[in-house]
C-alpha cells in the first residue's frame, strides 16, 4: 500500500466513523424522545421529565467522577478546556463559540445533534424545549459534580437556531 493509498484509506475510515458517531447521537436522541413519550403516557409529563432528568444528571455525575478527578471547584476554565478537548469529532458535532476569562469559560453551542434529530423527527417547540432541558441535565450533573459554578440556558422557543448556553465559573468568584 502506497502512502497515498494509506492516507485515502484513513480519510475514508475517519469519514465513516464520523457518520457512525452522528448516527449514534441521533439514536440517543430517539431514545430520549421515546422514553419521554412512554413515561409521559404512564406517569404524566411532570413526573416523566423529573425521572429522566434525575437519571441523565446521575450519568453526568458518573462521567465527571472519571473525567474530572484532577480538578477542583476553582478550576472552571481548565475543566471547560478539558471538556472542549474531548468534544466529539474534534468539536464538529457540537460547534461552539467560546468566551474565556481567567476564572471562567462560556460556551454558546451553535449546533446539537440531539436537537437536530428531534427537529428532524417533527417534534414541536414545547416538546423540543422539554427534551433540551432533559438533555441539559447531563451537563448539570457533569459540571456541578466538580464543585464549580454552572449555569445553563437550554433552548426554548424564541431562543433562535442555536442550542444551549453554558457558563462555568470558579466557585470562589462572585457571580
Amino acid at each position: 500500500m502506497t502512502d497515498i493509498d494509506a492516507y485515502s484509506h484513513a480519510a475514508a475510515r475517519a469519514e465513516k466513523l464520523s457518520r457512525e458517531l452522528d448516527a449514534a447521537f441521533r439514536n440517543r436522541a430517539d431514545l430520549y424522545r421515546l422514553m419521554l413519550d412512554e413515561l409521559t403516557a404512564e406517569l404524566g409529563a411532570e413526573k416523566a421529565e423529573e425521572l429522566l432528568v434525575r437519571a441523565i444528571e446521575k450519568r453526568g455525575r458518573e462521567v465527571a467522577a472519571v473525567a474530572f478527578t484532577d480538578f477542583g471547584q476553582n478550576d472552571a476554565r481548565r475543566i471547560g478546556e478539558a471538556f472542549l478537548a474531548v468534544s466529539p469529532d474534534d468539536g464538529r458535532m457540537y460547534p461552539t463559540e467560546v468566551a474565556r476569562t481567567d476564572a471562567s469559560i462560556a460556551f454558546k453551542v451553535k449546533r446539537c445533534p440531539l436537537k437536530d434529530a428531534w427537529v428532524g423527527a417533527g417534534v414541536g417547540d414545547e416538546k423540543l424545549a422539554t427534551l433540551c432541558r432533559i438533555a441539559g441535565a447531563f451537563d448539570r450533573g457533569l459540571f456541578e459534580a466538580t464543585g464549580i459554578r454552572f449555569e445553563n440556558v437550554t433552548w426554548t422557543p424564541g431562543h433562535g437556531s442555536s442550542c444551549c448556553h453554558i457558563l462555568l465559573a470558579n466557585r470562589n468568584d462572585a457571580p
